[in-house]
């Protein structure tokens, strides 16, 4: 799903304002799975500071269950889904979004109301409520999160599932790189002030920034002056010389001659 179709989809659904619209709005700004969405409490939205708002999400696909932090806009939907609960509403073990003909008529009356969305939009390609999930996960990462904070959102236990859900663009790759390019990192931080510059005083700080200069040159030296040397090979060890038996038979000849004489 386009970041276009994505903000017509939005824009549709807050026009119709109704039941099914909140829901799907809820599963668009919370990255949760539909089976996920439709499992949800009528308390499942919690205060955990001030002003700070999170939505506990029951045991999902990988039998895990977490807290999904939300803003003002998802405690509204969450308000507005609460109103529109019929009175008659069974207390015991209540759902946010009831299912009175059952699981999989809710999931399958989700999914009609995001076509006909969709449709109404002016969108002629097919649009699933999984798709919200992959947008969730592009936005956060595009926020600012961090792949180990997206990965916790969406409930996986494998980064390797996060990365097929993000869509990287070639955009992305240009905020990133002009991002980290005025602010390099470095293998050893730069002193505050340099060697020669200020005087060496008798004070702790003084005497620690001077450490800290030193440090940097000579691990500057270290790193400028490690290179491969070439080692010359060491020449093949001769195996011992062995006398041949001639050499030996002479020899004795000439030790018992000596004898003899």
């Amino acid at each position: 799903m386009t970041p276009e179709q994505d903000q017509l989809i939005q824009q549709e659904l807050l026009r119709r304002n109704d039941f099914t619209s909140n829901a799907l709005l809820l599963l668009r700004h919370t990255g949760m799975r539909i089976g996920e969405c439709i499992d949800l409490s009528v308390d499942c939205l919690r205060a955990v500071g001030p002003d700070q708002w999170a939505i506990h999400v029951p045991l999902g696909k990988l039998k895990t269950e977490r807290w999904v932090p939300v803003d003002s806009l998802v405690c509204q939907l969450v308000d507005r889904l609460r109103s529109m609960r019929s009175p008659d509403a069974p207390s015991t073990g209540r759902l946010l979004l009831p299912r009175s003909r059952g699981q999989f008529m809710l999931v399958r009356k989700l999914r009609n109301a995001l076509r006909d969305v969709a449709a109404a939009a002016g969108i002629s390609s097919r649009i699933v409520p999984h798709q919200m999930r992959h947008t969730y996960a592009t936005e956060m990462l595009r926020a600012g999160v961090t792949l180990a904070a997206v990965m916790k959102l969406l409930g996986h236990k494998s980064p390797h599932m996060t990365l097929h859900y993000l869509d990287i663009t070639q955009c992305d790759l240009q905020r990133e790189y002009r991002l980290a390019r005025p602010h390099p990192r470095r293998l050893v931080p730069s002193p505050p002030t340099p060697l020669a510059a200020s005087p060496v005083s008798l004070d702790p700080t003084g005497i620690l920034h001077s450490l800290q200069s030193a440090q940097h040159v000579l691990e500057m030296f270290r790193l400028s002056s490690r290179r491969i040397q070439p080692t010359s090979p060491r020449p093949p060890r001769q195996p011992p010389s062995r006398s041949s038996p001639r050499s030996a038979n002479s020899t004795r000849q000439k030790n018992r001659q000596r004898l003899a004489g």
